[in-house]
């Protein structure tokens, strides 16, 4: 598989406030994840996931299959061959394709409608588990990428589990789990299901080579904006930060998040009536931007405005008890001290 910067994919179990789909339910929706299997140059071999999206295909991460000698799925101890591939290597998104497979196919919902803080959870492979695995969390950010978005979640994963599903709470498919920045403050990001649809009207491919890289694993000035900031961000490079940024901006004008991430800049550059400035902004571009409100907070509990905080802190909890308790508690000491800005 590729040796790329990025991390690659999947798992972590995320408990507790995250409503969980049932065991039973859980069991049912594993008849639709497949472990992919690929054999590379050396004898070496390597695995991903995968899931059905028609009797015909299963959907995974093109990384998994990249210039392998030959590639299987399996369920239940028996293997399956594909016929054909479809791929969309820049977007790192592959169709294998079966003569016929004997499992369910999953539902795909679109991904305009989908909405921060919604609640999610993935299900794939990891660390070459024969059992599918879930891991919860919540949407985060939904940025916009080549006429779809690309979602990030709080949904864990780790390797093996690229290619794996990620499902809303109806579970219907909503991404497919692909890759995550470094670090252990990872971002966990997934691909959209429009670029599944469209790629069903793609030729048929016999061979698994290509030299394309994914629009993820090219160099740092050429990737999206959302995953340059990343670094900065995390390491608290508040000048850097602030000029990628500005070009984002001017790019996508509307784009919360990037608002978002110039208020924190200007936090950190300690300009606080700009912060406030920034960060109303992606609250009003995007209301459910839960790091925006609580950044917000924040900034009023700082300045010692407790009925400002206490406001902020009840639109908080429409999104996030736990966040909005954790705030409650600040508000009661009306602590001055900066709080870290968070993602």
């Amino acid at each position: 598989m590729m040796k790329l910067t990025m991390s690659l994919v999947l798992l972590i179990n995320v408990g507790s406030v995250i409503a969980q789909p049932s065991i039973a339910e859980l069991l049912e929706l594993n008849n639709s994840i497949m472990s992919v299997s690929v054999e590379l140059a050396g004898g070496d071999t390597g695995t991903g996931s995968g899931v059905v999206i028609n009797n015909n295909y299963v959907a995974t991460d093109c990384h998994v299959l990249i210039n392998a000698k030959g590639v299987s799925i399996a369920k239940f101890g028996v293997a399956y061959q594909p016929v054909a591939l479809k791929a969309d290597w820049k977007h790192d998104l592959c169709l294998l394709k079966f003569d016929s497979l004997p499992f369910k196919s999953v539902p795909m919902r679109d991904s305009a409608t989908l909405k921060y803080e919604e609640e999610v959870f993935t299900v794939s492979h990891p660390y070459h588990s024969q059992v599918p695995q879930p891991s919860y969390g919540n949407i985060k950010a939904i940025y916009p990428l080549d006429d779809s978005v690309i979602v990030r979640s709080s949904a864990q994963f780790a390797m093996g589990s690229s290619g794996g599903a990620m499902f809303d709470q109806h579970f219907n498919l909503i991404g497919i789990t692909t890759f995550k920045s470094p670090g252990r403050q990872g971002y966990f990001y997934s691909l959209p299901v429009e670029w599944i649809k469209r790629l069903f009207d793609a030729p048929d491919l016999i061979k698994l080579n290509s030299d394309e890289v994914p629009f993820w694993g090219l160099p740092e000035s050429q990737r999206p904006f959302f995953m340059q900031i990343v670094g900065p961000f995390q390491q608290e490079q508040w000048v850097e930060l602030d000029q990628i940024v500005q070009a984002w901006l001017v790019k996508e004008p509307n784009n919360a998040d990037a608002w978002y991430y110039l208020g924190v800049a200007a936090m950190g550059l300690k300009n606080s009536i700009l912060a406030k400035q920034y960060l109303t902004k992606a609250i009003t571009f995007n209301p459910r931007h839960l790091a925006a409100q609580i950044e917000l907070t924040n900034i009023a509990i700082n300045e010692g405005n407790k009925i400002e905080a206490e406001k902020l802190r009840d639109t908080v909890n429409n999104l996030d008890t736990d966040e909005a308790e954790s705030l409650s508690l600040q508000i009661a000491k009306m602590a001055i001290t900066p709080v870290k800005p968070r993602s």
